[in-house]
């Protein structure tokens, strides 16, 4: 891999709370494709690629069973992937022609069990990353997250982000770092002073990604010019490569190199389309 870190052993094995799910991507010229997705799936295993081993927590229905064997997942410990009978979530991303999500549509399934799943394993790891995203109660994870000093970071995403931000403004301080795309930010500042976060991490598709440490900038990388295949999932990569970084103890700098290559590689493969018979 071209964004793989130099070797070493960071301390501990993480846990990212969020979902696995079916997406459906949906572009302008027609064109939609069905892949697995969510964005602790996506987090966990830019991390695993990187480096990092690292846990997802989900809540899957049957009909993603067959994930637990499937050999594109071989480096991801989906031990704490929970499986019950019913409905995986799923949900239709429409992209826009410069790669950005329009509008999001979701059926939550059986991933509505997702906070009482991780409630139940917050005390098995000594660090977590937390995709804000519904269902999961965010704020009940990050406060109890917070009052028990376990280091977290943390993610959130553009259709829930104005709900979810304001509800999570109490833990967001203890955060080793919070994960954003541009929007997101403008969301984020508006509910917070930049300068009580840690380290805010922004994307901005093929804009320079940047690193905010108290609100200023640190560090910054601008993604190469390629040829997008498929877009999903990449901000989760760059999350997860960039928290392999900081686990291996690169610089800010370094960091969002390696994370902004790795998200800018990921673009270009076809993603993770489900199989032929389990769609």
């Amino acid at each position: 891999m071209p964004y793989q870190l130099t070797p070493g052993r960071p301390v501990g094995t993480p846990g990212i709370i969020g979902n696995i799910s079916r997406d459906l991507a949906a572009y302008p010229d027609g064109y939609a494709t069905k892949l697995l997705g969510g964005a602790a799936l996506h987090v966990a295993l830019a991390a695993a690629r990187a480096g990092l081993p690292a846990v997802p927590v989900a809540v899957i229905g049957t009909d993603l069973e067959w994930i637990t064997a499937d050999p594109r997942l071989a480096g991801v410990d989906l031990s704490f992937v929970k499986v019950v009978p019913g409905d995986s979530c799923a949900f239709r991303l429409t992209y826009d022609e410069a790669g950005q999500v329009t509008s999001t549509t979701a059926s939550f399934g059986v991933s509505a069990a997702l906070t009482g799943h991780a409630l139940s394993l917050l005390g098995t790891r000594r660090a977590w990353h937390v995709c804000c995203r519904r269902p999961l109660a965010a704020p009940l994870i990050l406060d109890r997250l917070a009052a028990t000093e376990t280091p977290f970071s943390a993610d959130f995403h553009l259709a829930s982000a104005g709900r979810v931000i304001p509800a999570v403004l109490a833990a967001l301080p203890r955060a080793t770092a919070v994960f954003v795309n541009a929007a997101e930010l403008v969301i984020l500042s508006q509910a917070i002073s930049l300068r009580d976060l840690r380290l805010v991490v922004v994307s901005d598709g093929p804009r320079p990604a940047v690193v905010l440490r108290r609100g200023q900038r640190a560090a910054s990388a601008t993604p190469p010019d390629v040829s997008a295949i498929e877009v999903t999932g990449a901000g989760d990569t760059l999350a997860g490569t960039f928290l392999a970084g900081m686990a291996h103890g690169l610089s800010d700098h370094d960091a969002i190199h390696v994370a902004v290559a790795a998200a800018s590689e990921a673009v270009t493969r076809p993603g993770l389309p489900i199989p032929a018979g389990e769609g």
